[in-house]
């Protein structure tokens, strides 16, 4: 299939500036060339683009479609079929809010993205860190209070979404596991969180030891490890021995982003998933303990993104709602254009969550021979970003793989 985007103003991620106007030819999942002027290229669709701004698919550096609800009482007694059903149908929506590429940081998504490439669903490209790495009490140990003592230490408990390790030999076999599954990455939990049961908010999990272990494996596969992390001396350990990139970030310092800067560590802020919990977490069954959790965290994490850039921490672009809240993931455009300059949310997206992804080349640019995935917005990306915030109020096309999700 061939399609014509024509004449819109497209926005040049390398520069951050816009050119205009510019039509962009794909052909099936290809960028085949970006002209001044119409295209000789006969087009099986012509979008036109007048007036309009044109730029890459979103890029969301932090997705879980595991959690396919915030009430995780009902999530443990779902069925692997229920599951199945509500990851497409979230994968679904994600496109259809104009992000066609992710990285999900964690759960076994293994299947989502056979059944994306298969045609069965649609579904945005997914960079995966597969299970979660959580020592036991910690943020990714969702298990039931009475489950039984392992017979040794080597031992690898959990489920789907995450594996329960403690010690250095469980580490490296968990962490051997899912580059050995396809994981393009790994995540481990390195501190307490809002979405966890049984550990507080404010302490440090697993050993140095044992992230040791597990950066020196993913340096090994030529990949990297990224950390769940908020308070300064939890993200200490990780990034000392190894850990590249912190998700969340939002208890930082200055002492410790100067530190995290001076080791080229990245930081991936996700406000909207505690605007969200604040705002209707209860409704949709999220725990008490959990919303208490919670409380003050978004305020947190909005002053984090300033003291990690006035220290020249590099800053990503990610969401991690849960559930029935990933209607909410584009306004986190609205949240951080109060925070930092369009160009700069727009770089977050469209080179850090690239290389994040290691897509490199391939998305987040509108060049010949990346992926065809291109949206088109009636509003001007650096002089209103807060307008992507209401996808379909703003995007008048989107286009994945080549052909249309959305045309208006």
């Amino acid at each position: 299939m061939i399609v014509n985007v024509n004449n819109g103003v497209v926005l040049d991620t390398a520069t951050m500036e816009l050119v205009g106007e510019r039509t962009v030819v794909l052909e099936d999942d290809v960028i085949i060339d970006v002209i001044d002027g119409p295209s000789s290229v006969a087009a099986d669709l012509d979008v036109d683009a007048s007036d309009q701004f044109v730029m890459p698919g979103f890029i969301d550096a932090h997705v879980h479609h595991f959690i396919v609800t915030m009430d995780f009482v009902r999530l443990a007694k779902m069925t692997s079929t229920e599951i199945a059903i509500a990851m497409a149908n979230l994968s679904a929506a994600t496109v259809k809010r104009g992000f066609t590429t992710v990285r999900d940081t964690g759960g076994d998504v293994s299947g989502l993205m056979k059944a994306i490439a298969s045609g069965l669903c649609t579904g945005p490209r997914i960079a995966r860190a597969g299970r979660t790495l959580s020592q036991t009490g910690g943020h990714g140990d969702f298990r039931h209070r009475d489950v039984p003592v392992p017979s040794c230490g080597c031992q690898i408990e959990g489920d789907a979404n995450t594996h329960v390790v403690d010690g250095v030999d469980a580490c490296r076999k968990a962490v051997r596991y899912e580059l050995r599954d396809g994981s393009d990455f790994i995540k481990i939990m390195s501190s307490g969180g809002v979405a966890s049961p049984t550990d507080p908010f404010d302490n440090i999990q697993f050993t140095a030891e044992e992230i040791r272990a597990i950066t020196v494996e993913t340096d090994h596969r030529k990949t990297y490890t990224t950390a769940h992390g908020y308070m300064p001396d939890a993200i200490r350990q990780a990034v000392d021995n190894g850990v590249l990139c912190i998700e969340h970030g939002n208890g930082i310092d200055a002492e410790i982003a100067a530190h995290m800067a001076a080791l080229g560590v990245t930081m991936v802020p996700t406000l909207v998933t505690y605007k969200a919990m604040q705002e209707v977490g209860a409704k949709m069954g999220m725990p008490q303990v959990n919303l208490d959790k919670n409380d003050g965290v978004f305020d947190m994490g909005r002053r984090s993104v300033q003291i990690a850039k006035d220290a020249g921490v590099e800053l990503g672009f990610g969401t991690d709602l849960l559930g029935e809240v990933q209607p909410w993931q584009n306004q986190e455009f609205a949240i951080r254009a109060e925070l930092e300059s369009a160009a700069d949310v727009l770089r977050s997206m469209y080179v850090t969550n690239v290389r994040l992804c290691g897509m490199q080349g391939r998305v987040g640019t509108l060049i010949p021979g990346a992926h065809a995935d291109v949206v088109v917005s009636t509003a001007d990306p650096l002089e209103n970003l807060a307008a992507l915030a209401e996808p379909d109020a703003t995007l008048s096309a989107i286009i994945h793989r080549g052909h249309p999700v959305r045309l208006s």
